[in-house]
């Protein structure tokens, strides 16, 4: 830990003005801003792979992100497959966590998945994620101590990490918690520092300085900082030629994105628990819940999103303790339905003029321009949104439907997160930054002609992880009811952003987490390029811990070879390095790149698959996301293979066709990355 002459400047010049603070200034290889799922994710990948100095600073005290500090504990994953919804195949440390999950709820409930959800299979409690999250990262990392209030019981049935580093001294990882970036210095058009504020102190600094920077935090902060090119908002039909895309902007401008939503986890309580009425609580804002079933008796032994269990209750039912005949008291829901949305434009009038009081014209900037104090006006309108909602749910809609166990009125909010309004301690954000990068992907490379998703129509060469959800806008406007901007209002769904807009099944460009300027720096969370309406559709829980991974794996490789991120985008031979790491897995397991729906990990064929079908060297079957292993190869699929390798290649290559078609990816693998690996 050193010091730096520039630091001792800054606590003088503090000092002069009569302030007291405290400044520290740390070196590393890489920093890794944001506590995110996304960060966790690169903080345990860059470690695995051998990075010596890693730092992650986070805002909060939570690490986890929509796991857990956003309170989004059914996870989203769902795809379609032969006309029916079943789940994204899992892979890399997203299918750890699912892993640790199940584990934990196996120890606790006595089964694995006890939510019964209409769309999720699997389910966990906030604080218990992020005890999971601590525990993914605690074999690498200085600081052990969680700061969640509840340490879940250990599972015995979760595969322990390796642990090779004895003590402190020795580990990689150092995470600082409650610390807010505030600047970027430059050392011309790299990034040198980051310098942030302590969210409880303002007056104390923390300067990290590092070789290269992750920017996995909410909104980009230090992109936006930085001065890398980045985009906001809608992107203009004129940008990308997308066609949900709109021709102009009209009054809702920049500041349209897909919604905030503050969850609410809610816990049986065993009597009536409903909350106080909220200061702008109106029910007409509220009318959608009027016509909704409020909770259906369904196991959802149907399946997914089987229509028969649709309800605001079991939407996103945690644990279900009356199918699984669980102890009274751990019947555990919560709520993220589209009334319960809070859109970014159109603010009402209270929170106009608290931002205009702030800074003149700041109720025109799009969130991720904001400050953190402007930003919390927004998120404390949107807590008491929510809680308007609930307090619907308690009276209205319960005098509606009559008296029930299941009901909201006996439902109360969890305390859990430690939190004095016990919501979570952050919003549910679907949308922010969205980083200028060598590659920009587009709503016409995703998207599908019908609801099958088949093969994207662009799949990179250079991809870093394989991924498939519809266009899914939540409402992003609102109308409201009379003249009063401070009255009632309901939500907006427009013609273009709306949901379930049919993508097909698509790969992540290594180039697409790379600014097309600024040095020293990688996107990773939701951070990265891609259009807004493809952001709508890679956002999720799985999708953000691969981005992770895979931007750690880009820094590794970087950091070893003392080498820019674009220059190892423009070599062939280093990104081939990254997407073999990628697939065969450093410590855990593999990540999917060529989205086949029948090879998991553990298959023999995993990597050798995606890799020579990412090449070209294997053709995927057009009409079938199946890889189908064991399907014989016939002589003619075996000639066309040899057709498409070079002479070298085709001469390590039997005649005769192997008997299966993993057996043939992997004889194909095996000889061409020979003879890659040669030249």
């Amino acid at each position: 830990m050193v010091t730096s002459h520039r630091t001792r400047l800054l606590v003088c010049w503090i000092a002069l003005l009569g302030v007291e603070a405290k400044a520290e200034s740390i070196e590393t290889d890489l920093l890794i801003v944001g506590g995110s799922e996304s960060a966790c994710s690169a903080a345990v990948q860059a470690a695995r792979l051998g990075v010596k100095r890693i730092v992650l600073v986070n805002d909060i005290d939570w690490l986890g992100g929509q796991f857990s500090a956003e309170g989004v504990g059914c996870l989203d994953e769902w795809t379609t497959v032969e006309g029916r919804r079943t789940n994204f195949p899992r892979s890399g440390l997203f299918l750890e966590v699912v892993n640790r999950i199940r584990a934990h709820n196996k120890a606790k409930y006595g089964i694995a998945s006890p939510g019964n959800a209409y769309c999720g299979t699997e389910t966990i409690e906030p604080a218990a994620a992020a005890m999971i999250f601590e525990e993914l990262l605690e074999p690498y990392s200085v600081i052990r101590t969680a700061t969640v209030r509840e340490r879940p019981r250990s599972s015995d049935h979760t595969r322990p990490l390796p642990d090779v580093r004895g003590t402190d001294a020795e580990r990689p990882l150092r995470v600082e918690r409650g610390w807010q970036p505030v600047s970027v210095e430059l050392d011309r058009n790299r990034i040198a520092s980051v310098t942030f504020e302590r969210v409880a102190s303002p007056k104390d600094r923390l300067i990290v300085r590092a070789k290269l920077t992750l920017d996995s935090s909410d909104w980009g902060d230090v992109i936006r900082l930085s001065g890398a090119k980045y985009g906001a908002g809608p992107d203009l039909r004129s940008r990308f030629g997308e066609p949900s895309a709109p021709e102009s902007f009209d009054d809702a401008g920049r500041q349209e994105m897909n919604p905030l939503s503050w969850c609410l986890v809610l816990r049986e309580a065993g009597r009536e628990a409903t909350i106080s009425k909220p200061v702008s609580y109106d029910a007409r804002s509220f009318a959608a819940l009027d016509k909704t079933p409020p909770w259906v008796e369904s196991d959802m032994s149907a399946g997914i999103y089987s229509q028969s269990g649709w309800s605001v209750y079991t939407h996103r039912r945690l644990v279900d303790r009356w199918h699984h005949k669980l102890p009274i008291g751990t019947e555990t829901t919560f709520l993220n339905w589209p009334v319960q949305d809070y859109p970014l434009c159109q603010l009402p009038q209270r929170v106009v003029d608290a931002l205009e009081a702030t800074e003149v014209g700041a109720s025109k900037k799009n969130i991720v321009e904001m400050t953190p104090a402007q930003r919390q006006i927004v998120f404390e309108d949107t807590k008491q949104h929510a809680l308007g909602m609930l307090h619907h749910l308690q009276t209205a809609v319960h005098n509606r439907v009559g008296d029930f166990p299941q009901s909201f009125r006996y439902m109360t909010l969890t305390d859990e997160f430690g939190t004095p309004d016990r919501l979570p301690p952050k919003p549910y954000v679907r949308e922010g930054l969205r980083l200028e990068t060598l590659t920009m992907l587009r709503e016409q490379d995703i998207r599908a002609a019908t609801r099958e998703p088949k093969w994207a129509k662009m799949m990179p060469t250079d991809a870093v992880f394989g991924f498939q959800f519809n266009i899914d806008f939540h409402p992003t406007r609102r109308k409201y009811l009379t003249s009063d901007r401070n009255g009632p209002w309901q939500f907006v769904h427009t013609g273009t952003r709306n949901w379930h807009t049919d993508t097909d099944r698509a790969m992540f460009p290594l180039r697409g987490l790379i600014p097309i300027e600024r040095d020293g720096l990688l996107g990773s969370g939701k951070n990265i390029g891609v259009s807004s309406v493809v952001q709508s559709a890679l956002r999720l829980h799985g999708q953000m811990m691969l981005v992770g991974q895979a931007s750690a794996t880009v820094a590794a490789v970087c950091l070893r070879d003392g080498v820019e991120p674009r220059a190892v985008a423009a070599d062939s031979k280093r990104v081939r390095e990254i997407q073999q790491t990628l697939a065969r897995g450093v410590g855990g397991p593999g990540v999917l790149i060529w989205p086949y729906h029948d090879l998991p990990p553990e298959h023999p064929a995993f990597e050798a698959a995606s890799l020579m079908t990412v090449a070209g060297l294997w053709k995927a079957d057009p009409e079938s996301v199946f890889f189908r292993p064991d399907q014989v190869v016939t002589a003619a699929e075996w000639d066309a293979v040899s057709q498409r390798v070079s002479t070298a290649v085709r001469g390590q290559l039997q005649q005769q066709p192997p008997r299966s078609r993993a057996a043939a990816v992997q004889a194909l693998f095996k000889a061409s990355w020979q003879n890659q690996e040669s030249q």
